[in-house]
């Protein structure tokens, strides 16, 4: 099994959500833990990273050896994941 490792923006968006998609988005980190490439899982055009839906949540990662980095986790219908994702280029 992996290790994790959460960007701040990540454990900020984690803790901003009520209960029930706080559980779902856990959940599909534990499942990434095990498994990294899921079978819904897409590599993004133009960056090193991986993205999955939970929901109407998107979470971007990356696997660098035994580690899980999830870079960004946010709604899937706004831009606002990519361009955190540019802020951290």
């Amino acid at each position: 099994m992996l290790k994790l490792d959460l960007s701040r923006d990540a454990i900020g968006f984690l803790e901003s959500l009520p209960a029930k998609q706080y559980k779902q988005i856990v959940n599909a980190v534990l499942t990434l833990l095990k498994d990294p490439e899921l079978h819904d899982a897409k590599k993004l055009v133009g960056y090193p990273y991986f993205r999955v839906d939970v929901g109407e949540y998107r979470i971007v990662y990356d696997t660098q050896g035994e580690m899980l980095r999830v870079i960004v986790i946010g709604k899937r219908n706004d831009d606002a994941v990519y361009k955190a994702l540019k802020r951290k280029e």
